[in-house]
């Protein structure tokens, strides 16, 4: 390692180093398996904006800020075809991929990164005509920033907070820091700024409000505003994260600030992303693949099945408890029952099967066999590692255990760039957002990224 590379100033408190490493990095900074992961996020990413297409909060969005904006402009609304501002078009594709419930998430900062950092990091990279290697290496940045952000505020912060929105606001400012090129106190300030402004509670999920999609939404638009504030002179809080004021002090009470600085330049948290297989909360996901584990070894069908206890964290105990009746399609992507009956009656709790079976009698009925109980194990674990363990009680009186270790899409279980890019495809398509035609020819941008001379359109405008 080189005495310039990112990430070495002992000097400096937690922050400074943090900013220090987002305005320095290069993406030859960066591993080759780092950045092809990088280019597979961006894909995943772009698959979950285009299936955000027509969704009522998303266009709700989209108008405002639209109403705002420009109705013509170098940055890209992917949902639309349409260019508009940058500010515009983060917020708008930020909203956009976070709705269908397929984007990525880092387990250990239990942290959405994708929403949050590609929007307005490819909207600023096509206002500046950026390359392909820009691109890449700021969206690094920004994950890098934001995995540690929310990994310093640490579990009790997740409670009340949704970290994608807090942690989300200064992981835009990164990125779109890089790209404009901000020296190290700049970035400070741009830091700083978006951290004043982080947001994002968790109590819309009682009443199925459509918040989510604002959480990501004003995330990127307050990073990519505290970013271009900081490149004007605009100065920011220099300890907003462990300041006596700061984003710990009034949203934590477990930080720790040296997750902040933890292997700057040799650990790439961004690698350690996981990929979403079901179409819901990621809390879900272990329970729903550990039930199926137990259907698939024993040959059930639902109706053999009288219970299922899913052994959680509190983490999905905290997200998923207040959801006992969903009343929409996005808050029963929150409902541990419902997600276990459409994996079980269905096989995969999927876009399609929320749509059509979610208020299903079956899927109700079987909603109402399921349970959660906290588990000494899967809770210690949690976040590093999310565990997933059932006891299924047949109707024939058989007790049967079920546990994986690792929930399809992890690291270590992880999607091939074939299964990414056929979920990308099936994405696209569930709201017309894109042809097959279409997205091969963004998979291929996408593949050939870091070699890409300007950042352009990702597919055709609109006619």
């Amino acid at each position: 390692m080189s005495a310039s590379h990112p990430g070495q100033h002992p000097g400096q408190h937690p922050g400074q180093q943090l900013a220090t490493f987002a305005a320095t990095l290069r993406l030859s900074d960066v591993p080759a398996p780092v950045v092809r992961r990088t280019e597979d996020l961006m894909l995943d990413w772009a698959g979950s904006t285009l299936a955000g297409k027509g969704s009522r909060p998303v266009e709700s969005i989209a108008k405002f800020w639209q109403s705002q904006s420009p109705a013509t402009g170098p940055s890209e609304v992917l949902i639309h075809r349409s260019g508009t501002s940058p500010l515009a078009a983060a917020a708008i594709n930020a909203a956009a991929s976070h709705v269908a419930e397929q984007d990525d998430v880092h387990n250990g900062s239990v942290f959405h990164p994708a929403a949050v950092v590609f929007p307005p990091a490819l909207a600023v990279a096509q206002a500046l005509g950026r390359s392909g290697a820009d691109l890449l290496a700021a969206s690094i940045a920004g994950y890098e920033v934001g995995i540690r952000v929310g990994e310093f505020l640490g579990r009790s912060h997740y409670r009340i907070f949704h970290t994608t929105g807090t942690a989300g606001s200064l992981a835009a400012a990164a990125a779109v820091g890089h790209l404009l090129r901000l020296t190290p106190e700049q970035m400070g300030h741009a830091l700083g700024s978006a951290g004043t402004q982080a947001a994002g509670l968790w109590e819309f999920l009682r009443t199925a409000a459509d918040s989510k999609q604002l959480h990501t939404a004003h995330a990127a638009h307050t990073g990519l505003a505290a970013a271009y504030l900081a490149a004007d002179g605009f100065t920011g809080a220099q300890r907003i994260l462990d300041g006596a004021q700061g984003m710990a002090a009034g949203m934590s009470s477990d930080s720790d600030p040296a997750r902040l600085t933890d292997g700057l330049g040799t650990r790439w948290a961004t690698a350690e992303t996981s990929f979403k297989y079901h179409a819901s909360c990621r809390h879900t996901h272990p329970a729903a693949d550990a039930l199926l584990a137990v259907m698939t070894a024993h040959g059930l069908k639902p109706d053999d099945i009288a219970r299922v206890e899913t052994l959680v964290h509190q983490g999905a105990i905290d997200v998923l408890g207040p959801v006992v009746d969903p009343q929409t399609v996005h808050q029963s992507k929150f409902s541990m029952g419902t997600v276990l009956a459409l994996a079980a009656i269905h096989g995969y709790a999927g876009l399609g099967e929320f749509d059509a079976h979610y208020r299903d009698p079956a899927t109700v009925a079987f909603c109402n066999r399921v349970s959660m109980t906290l588990d000494a194990e899967v809770d210690t674990a949690y976040p590093a590692r999310w565990i997933g363990k059932v006891v299924v009680s047949t109707t024939d009186g058989r007790r049967l255990e079920g546990r994986v270790d690792e929930p399809k899409g992890d690291p270590g279980n992880t999607l091939s760039r074939s299964e990414l890019e056929g979920k990308a495809i099936r994405l696209a398509a569930y709201r017309g957002g894109a042809d097959e035609a279409e997205m091969r020819a963004l998979i291929a941008t996408m593949w050939a990224m870091a070699d890409v001379p300007v950042v352009g359109r990702l597919l055709p405008a609109a006619v």
